[in-house]
Formats: C-alpha cells, sequence, structure tokens
C-alpha cells in the first residue's frame, strides 16, 4: 500500500483531456477512473486533496505558480497504453515506426514548421485541435517520462524523442 492508499504498483495520474486524475498501473499498462480494488478509500480521500486539487490559476503574467506550459506531439504504437486515436481506430505500427515517424516531424521543425502546425494533422493526441497545447501543469500531473523531459526544457525549446506509456512524443515548452 503506498501514501495515496492505492495497491502496489498503482498511481494516479491526470488526464489532459478531461483535466481529470486517473488510476493507471504501469505494470500491467492497465488505466481506468474508478480506484482500483484493494484501495484504501479513506487514505486516497487525503491524497487527492493534497496532491490533486484543481489546477492553479494563471497569475496576472498568466503563469500558474509552480507550473508550466507546453505542447506536444504524440505519435502512438501498438505497445502504447490506448493504441488508437481520433485518427486511427486501431494503431499497429511498432514503436522503432512511431519513432521514425516522429523523427521526422523533429526534422521539419528543425527547417521551420511549427511543432503545433504539424500536431493539428498528425498528432495522435486529442489535443491536436488546440496546436498541441496542454495547458498549465505542475510536478505530478504528467506521466514521469513526460514531466522531467518538459521541466528540463527552456521556454520555446523542443524537446527530442520522449517516450511515455502513451507513446512517443515531441515536446514544446510554451510557458
Amino acid at each position: 500500500m503506498s501514501e495515496s492508499g492505492l495497491p502496489a504498483s498503482w498511481e494516479v495520474r491526470h488526464s489532459n483531456s478531461k483535466n481529470l486524475p486517473y488510476y493507471f498501473n504501469p505494470e500491467t499498462k492497465e488505466s481506468r477512473w474508478e480506484p482500483p480494488s484493494g484501495t484504501d478509500t479513506e487514505k486516497l480521500k487525503n491524497y487527492m486533496a493534497v496532491n490533486h486539487t484543481p489546477t492553479a490559476r494563471p497569475d496576472a503574467a498568466g503563469q500558474a505558480e509552480g507550473k508550466i506550459r507546453c505542447s506536444h506531439l504524440l505519435v502512438k504504437h501498438s505497445g502504447s497504453r490506448r493504441p488508437s486515436s481520433w485518427r486511427e481506430a486501431e494503431i499497429t505500427r511498432s514503436k522503432e515506426e512511431a519513432i521514425e515517424i516522429l523523427k521526422g516531424y523533429e526534422q521539419r521543425i528543425q527547417e521551420g514548421e511549427s511543432l503545433g502546425d504539424i500536431a493539428v494533422s498528425e498528432s495522435d493526441c486529442s489535443s491536436a485541435r488546440k496546436k498541441g497545447d496542454l495547458g498549465f501543469f505542475g510536478h505530478g500531473e504528467m506521466q514521469k517520462e513526460f514531466e522531467d523531459a518538459a521541466f528540463a526544457l527552456e521556454p520555446g525549446q523542443v524537446s527530442s524523442v520522449v517516450e511515455t506509456a502513451s507513446g512517443v512524443h515531441l515536446i514544446q515548452r510554451v510557458q
């Protein structure tokens, strides 16, 4: 049992499309909206109150305290947590193929295209309609690999390929 009250190997993550927390098991790749069986609900309630309160309001400069803003371009593959998207009902490409596709987008960005313009038509994330904009987020709200890469970027900078359970990403820090 973890400090969150969730059974071993379960963690709380944050859904950008619904702006809600969800429960994820990285070992089995299972995700769900409801707490898994065996959860200490009282402990979970306290953990959620401290760690997953509603998103902070931006200050006068448009910055949410302790939070950054990023856009991303996601390419899913057959091993992704949910191998489907608004673009394809069933994604069958390999992770290696997804990385090659993403490297092609990375090259286009280096040649002057914007990540957002590519994301609109090519990203497998529902954020594509917003040019990949994920809004403000803080520590603990994204998958760890994504968060680590995003917080390491300077505003305007684009990451190299970042792998998460969702697929492979290019991340651009906006603020």
